[in-house]
């Protein structure tokens, strides 16, 4: 039961694909928030931990929140996606097994480059996001610890998926304040936003079935 949910999570995750750009309705929301809640499943199912297990059902309320229209549930989604990187930096620091800065021992350079692309965001993104931008800087802040709690875990799926998880944000954030409605490039940032968040999910999710 523990793979199968896995395996339709993803399935349900491909027929996402071709709504990526399209306007908000129940349908869509549907499909878009059920791939996470069958890896919350599987993680359960699976004995996975109770951090992973909140943090990806988070994911899903996340997922909810994004795939509707307007600021509130803008707002709601990005708290639940907040939430659900605390618990994966709870769900981190349980794998590794020691405190998260202890990635730029372990994994200077990539800790360093993590840092930089958070200060970085003060430039590109923050300026952008009118009066949302103390949301989106404790986002940046708190995605930002996730990273570094992954870098401080084996590398490994988990550290990978992490990694995709920052990338589809990255994207997302690009998308959602620094391009047009009708920039050339719409559709494929949100196939590409899809793809690496998915994957990174799915990572997460078997380096903690794995452990």
């Amino acid at each position: 039961m523990t793979q199968l949910a896995l395996i339709l999570g993803v399935v349900v995750a491909h027929a996402y694909f071709p709504r990526t750009s399209a306007a908000p309705s129940w349908p869509r929301s549907a499909i878009k928030t059920a791939p996470l809640l069958l890896f919350s499943l599987s993680a359960f199912l699976g004995d996975a931990g109770p951090y992973l297990v909140a943090g990806l059902f988070l994911s899903a309320l996340g997922d909810f929140g994004l795939s509707r229209d307007g600021d509130a549930p803008f707002l709601y989604g990005l708290a639940a996606f907040a939430l659900a990187h605390l618990l994966y930096i709870l769900h981190f620091l349980n794998l590794s097994g020691v405190p998260f800065y202890d990635a730029f021992v372990s994994a200077p350079i990539p800790a360093l480059i993590l840092v930089a692309l958070m200060v970085s965001t003060e430039l590109w993104l923050a300026t952008h996001t009118g009066h949302l931008q103390w949301p989106v800087r404790i986002y940046v802040v708190i995605i930002g610890c996730m990273g570094l709690a992954a870098l401080a875990v084996p590398f490994g799926w988990t550290v990978i998926g992490a990694a995709l998880f920052i990338i589809s944000d990255v994207i997302l954030a690009i998308n959602l304040f620094r391009m047009s409605d009708t920039h050339h490039h719409r559709i494929r940032a949100g196939y590409a936003i899809w793809a690496f968040y998915i994957s990174g999910q799915v990572l997460i999710l078997i380096g903690g079935l794995q452990t």
